[in-house]
């Protein structure tokens, strides 16, 4: 049986909530908007090219943003020393040239994991409190502000490769 990405509805949030709550909610409502495009397409379909020369495939952005996310808030904030996610020795874009269909369940379940861990190793910080990052501070804040324009730049990618693969538009 072939795995199809699953059916996701996006939650809404709030418009006038305190700080947290307003960037936590708009990322939580970026990384959903994510799986909306893939929903309902297989292994197949996700690892699709969009356009030579181009390695940008759907799959491609789920591992990439379950690596962002990592590195931003586990690694980077948190100061956990985790091994690479994918393999240096296959290059800096391993997570979009690397791909295996096969692959694509795990590959969504770890982006998922990755998502709850991030979640998990800021819950009890500050938006104020900060890390050191070549030699600047950077706030919890900053990275919040970061990653929602990180998943709504790569959303503006994932619309066209949807479209690209079935030609389905919209959410």
């Amino acid at each position: 049986m072939t795995w199809t990405a699953p059916e996701v509805v996006r939650a809404g949030g709030s418009t006038s909530a305190p700080e947290r709550t307003l960037l936590t909610g708009y990322l939580t409502f970026q990384r959903e908007t994510l799986l909306a495009k893939c929903a309902g397409l297989t292994g197949e379909q996700l690892a699709q090219r969009s356009v030579p020369p181009s390695s940008l495939s759907l799959l491609g952005l789920i591992r990439h943003l379950a690596k962002v996310e990592r590195i931003w808030f586990r690694e980077r904030f948190s100061g956990q020393e985790l091994p690479p996610m994918y393999d240096p020795a296959k290059g800096k874009d391993a997570d979009f040239d690397d791909l295996d269909p096969e692959r694509a369940e795990a590959d969504y379940a770890r982006y998922r994991e990755e998502w709850r861990l991030a979640d998990e190793a800021v819950a009890d910080a500050s938006l104020d409190d900060t890390f050191d990052h070549r030699g600047e501070p950077f706030s919890l804040r900053m990275i919040y502000q970061h990653m929602i324009g990180e998943y709504a730049r790569h959303n503006g990618h994932a619309d066209l490769l949807r479209e690209q693969v079935d030609g389905v538009t919209g959410p």
